[in-house]
Parts: structure tokens; C-alpha cells; sequence
């Protein structure tokens, strides 16, 4: 249940009707909301492309109000001016930097009252660099937090647990079964009543419009609620925002001006400007987004002027993110142009992301980004494409991303592909494995999974078959292969995660098992 509404309670709570709903309901969620959203989204497809953009606006407004902790402010501490910069260097989103100022801090000011914070917030950065290595590291750390303050963290303690939920949720989405495994247990627990709300309740709350715009990747979220930050006290701000509600016809000769002010002090001003310029539809919109693309001075602005040109369906917008993908250094500014590319279905848009696919001189995220779209694209074939890349990869990384992005489109092919990968003793331990895990995702599509078993001899792979049977508990012979599994299956470790999976079926059958185990052991 959660798998399936997480991401519609998330929209629900901003879509509302109106700011001050939408902020009660915030408010009467927190701090429950994150954790809902934190597990539910580790078991969920990954987002289309539409509800990918629409969420990056719903994540930010939720980072601001839930998700990190209230700043407590030491000035007499040692570190003080350490965790500014650390902090500055965040909040502008240079990660990197910032990860090595909290660590910094963390080594050379052991009695500092920063530390917690420097902990949470370097977990916090590491995260947001979106692989599988600082995922890892992000969850040591967040280890290492909670065993040195456990409830003493107080309200970070509070939040370096939804984040390790959150970051659980990311591995799982990767094929990590131990990750499956813990937010499968966690998100069990954690019962939708104690959120005051029921799935019907939450499918009303959204109601028809919230679903045009998951559908639509319509970004008129309404009511203002998206553009409320914290420096509306700013009388320019607060006249800027106002031009949300006006015509297009008044609105974007002013909108105009401000793009064109460049000063180093109204960047925030202008990221705002694109932000209302990318919901009127007039015939100025395509040319003042791609001179901010290609001019502004100020790098954020820049992106989002590149991103917001996904709401440009013309030839021309296409050429132009063509054009930085071939030439931008940045490699920030080419991720906001892949995730524009992803909103154009034109065939152009589409050969323009297979051919960077295949570049090997560009980022191996950037590359990872466009598979992953890839394999959210409709009307074109790029599940063969897909598996013709593949055969080409090195890089283990994009090898798994492919596996997983060929696992997005169930059909046949794409299954049969991956299964032969699972069953090739030639390929990576860890490729066959997660190979299997997305198999094991494909739902609707016949294959022999429960056969499988009693083929594989190595211990991942039994262990993700395991994880597999387990997350389709619904299904009468999942029951039963895991049934079986703990009354033949020799190896203890092995054993124990087939009794882990077979409580969490919820079947009658499952709970006479564990009876005679309990009764009989």
C-alpha cells in the first residue's frame, strides 16, 4: 500500500487547494510524512520522467520543512566558522567541498558541539551524490552517529533516521536485497492510520487535477505553494511572485527585465523569473529561456533555464540541449539537459540520448542518467537498443543501470534478457544477481523464477531468489517456494532470510510454519 501511494501522498499534501491547506497538512504529517515517503519509494518503479520533475519541486519543499534539522548556532565553538563554510558550501550544492569540511571538522575538533550536526549533514551530502559508493558511506556514518548519540541526537537523531530510511530506500531500488529486506520490514510497521490517513482518503485528497499534473508533468502546482521561501519578506520577491497569477501578456515583459539585470545579487531573483516564465505560454518564452541558457554569468541560473526548456516542445529547444550536451563543460548544467531531452518525445530527442549513452568521454553519471530515461521512453525501441549497449559496457556501474533499465519496460524480451544474464556463470556475481532481483520486479510476465532455485549453487544468488519470493508474497507459490526453503535449506544464514521473507507474506500458511518452527526448534 505504501509502495503504491507514497509518491501521491507527497503530491497531496503540496497540491491541496489552497497555501494554508496545503501548509496544515505538512505541518499535521511531519515527522511521519518522511518516513512514508522514504520506504514507499524504495520498492517503486522509478519515476517517469513527468513525475520526475514534478517531485525534484516537491523534494526541495520537503527538505525545507521536514527533512533537515532546525540550524543551532555555537559562536564561541572552536569550529564555528568551519561549519559555516560547510554549511554555505551545501546550501549553495557544492557537495563535494562541503563533505570535506564536515570531515574536516569531524577529525580536528573532536569535542566540538557541531559534530552531530557535521555528521548528519556530510551523510546528508554524501546521499545527494546519487551512487552506490556514497550511499554506503552516507549509512556508515549515520552508523557511526547513532551508536555514539542514539536519543542524546535529539532532533537529528530524529532526521538521520529518516535519512538512513531514505538512503535504504535508494539501495533497494538498486537490487540490494539486505536493503530490501529492512525497508520491507520498517515500512510494515509503519501503519498509514498512524498518519491519519487511508488510501481512498489520499486518492480524494488528490483528486483529478494532482493526477493531470503527475500525468501531464504539468509544473502549475497552484496556490502559490512552491513559490513560498524563506525570504518572502523581500519586497521585490513578493512582487516577482505575484506575476504567477498574472497574464502572460503583462507578465513577461517584466519577466524580461529581470532576466536581463545579471548582477551577481539577483540570481535568486532570476531562477525564480524562469521558474514563472516556464508557465506562460507565449511565443517569447523559447528565446529569453536559450539566451539564459547560453549567457547568464551565474551557473545555477543557467541549469535552471536549461531544465525549464523542457517545457519548450519545439525543434529548436532540442538542438539547443543538443548543443550543451556536445559542448558544456559542466557537468551539472549537461544533467539538467538530459533531464529536459527526457521530456521531448521526438525521435531527434531520442537519438540525441542514445548516441550521449554511448559517449565515453562524459561522465559516468550523466551516462547512467540517460539510460535510466532511456528506459522510461515510449514509442521508440530502445529495449533492443538497450541490450546491444549492454554487450559494449565496461563500466559495472552503467552495466547494472542498463540491467535495471531494461527491467522499467516488461515485455518479454527485456525479461528473457535479463534472466539469461541472472543464469550466466561468465557474468559478474553482482550483475547476475541484481539482474535477478529486477526480474524478479517484472510482474505480468511469465518466467520460470520459482525453478530457479535448485539451479544456482552460489549463496548471492539463492539469497536474492530468496528476496525475490519474499516481495511477491501475494502469490501462492512464492509462499510455497519459501516455505520450502526453510524446511530443506541447509544453510542457516540462508535459512534465516527465507524465515525473515516468509513473515512478512502474511499468509495463514506462512504463520503455521513459524508456529511449528517456534514449537519444534
Amino acid at each position: 500500500m505504501l509502495r503504491r501511494y507514497s509518491t501521491v501522498i507527497a503530491l497531496a499534501v503540496v497540491v491541496g487547494t489552497g497555501v494554508a491547506d496545503a501548509q496544515e497538512r505538512v505541518d499535521s504529517l511531519r515527522p511521519n510524512l518522511d518516513l512514508v515517503v522514504a520506504y514507499g519509494w524504495a520498492l517503486q518503479p522509478v519515476l517517469t520522467p513527468a513525475v520526475a520533475l514534478q517531485t525534484s519541486l516537491v523534494n526541495t519543499r520537503l527538505a525545507t520543512t521536514a527533512r533537515r534539522p532546525a540550524d543551532e548556532w555555537f559562536p564561541q565553538d572552536t569550529a564555528d566558522a568551519l561549519y559555516r563554510r560547510a554549511r554555505e558550501e551545501f546550501n549553495r550544492g557544492n557537495l563535494q567541498p562541503a563533505i570535506d569540511l564536515f570531515r574536516q571538522l569531524r577529525r580536528d575538533n573532536e569535542e566540538s558541539r557541531y559534530l552531530p550536526q557535521a555528521m548528519y549533514y556530510e551523510a546528508f551530502a554524501l546521499s545527494r551524490l546519487r551512487n552506490e559508493r556514497s550511499y554506503r558511506t552516507a549509512l556508515e556514518l549515520l552508523d557511526e552517529f547513532r551508536d555514539r548519540y542514539g536519543p542524546a541526537g535529539g532532533d537529528v537523531n530524529r532526521d538521520a533516521e529518516t535519512l538512513y530510511a531514505r538512503i535504504q530506500g535508494y539501495l533497494a531500488r538498486l537490487g540490494d536485497s539486505e536493503a530490501a529486506a529492512a525497508v520491507s520490514l520498517q515500512a510494515n510497521q509503519l501503519a498509514v492510520d498512524r498518519i491519519g490517513l487511508q488510501v481512498d482518503q489520499v486518492a480524494q485528497l488528490v483528486g483529478r487535477r494532482a493526477q493531470q499534473i503527475a500525468l501531464g508533468g504539468r509544473l502549475a502546482l497552484g496556490g502559490g505553494v512552491l513559490l513560498q521561501r524563506r525570504d518572502e519578506d523581500d519586497i521585490r520577491m513578493q512582487a516577482l511572485n505575484a506575476l504567477y497569477q498574472m497574464d502572460a501578456e503583462n507578465a513577461v515583459p517584466i519577466l524580461r527585465e529581470v532576466l536581463a539585470n545579471r548582477d551577481s545579487s539577483r540570481s535568486e531573483m532570476r531562477k525564480r523569473a524562469l521558474l514563472i516564465l516556464a508557465q506562460k505560454r507565449t511565443d517569447g518564452r523559447e528565446d529569453m529561456l536559450l539566451d539564459v541558457a547560453r549567457n547568464d554569468p551565474d551557473l545555477g541560473v543557467r541549469e535552471q533555464a536549461v531544465q525549464w526548456l523542457s517545457m519548450v516542445r519545439t525543434d529548436r529547444a532540442v538542438a539547443a540541449l543538443d548543443s550543451i550536451l556536445e559542448f558544456a563543460t559542466e557537468e551539472s548544467l549537461q544533467e539538467k539537459a538530459i533531464l529536459a531531452l527526457s521530456q521531448h518525445r521526438s525521435d531527434r530527442a531520442g537519438e540525441i540520448l542514445r548516441s550521449y549513452a554511448r559517449r565515453s568521454d562524459v561522465s559516468v553519471d550523466n551516462r547512467a542518467h540517460v539510460i535510466m530515461w532511456l528506459g522510461q521512453r515510449r514509442g521508440a525501441d530502445n529495449g533492443s537498443f538497450l541490450r546491444e549497449l549492454y554487450a559494449e559496457l565496461s563500466d559495472s556501474v552503467l552495466k547494472e543501470r542498463t540491467l535495471l533499465a531494461l527491467s522499467q519496460t516488461r515485455n518479454e524480451e527485456n525479461a528473457q534478457f535479463l534472466l539469461g544474464i541472472a543464469m550466466d556463470s561468465g557474468e559478474d556475481i553482482r550483475a547476475r544477481a541484481r539482474a535477478l532481483f529486477w526480474v524478479g520486479q517484472m510482474q505480468g510476465v511469465d518466467l520460470p523464477i520459482y525453478d530457479l532455485y535448485d539451479q544456482v549453487s552460489e549463496p548471492e544468488m539463492k539469497e536474492q531468489l530468496i528476496a525475490v519470493y519474499g516481495q511477491r508474497g501475494r502469490d501462492s507459490v512464492a509462499v510455497d517456494q519459501l516455505i520450502a526453503i526453510v524446511r530443506t535449506e541447509r544453510d542457516p544464514e540462508l535459512r534465516g532470510k527465507a524465515i525473515f521473507w516468509l513473515g512478512q507474506t502474511r499468509s495463514p500458511r506462512a504463520a503455521e510454519v513459524l508456529r511449528e518452527i517456534i514449537n519444534n526448534e
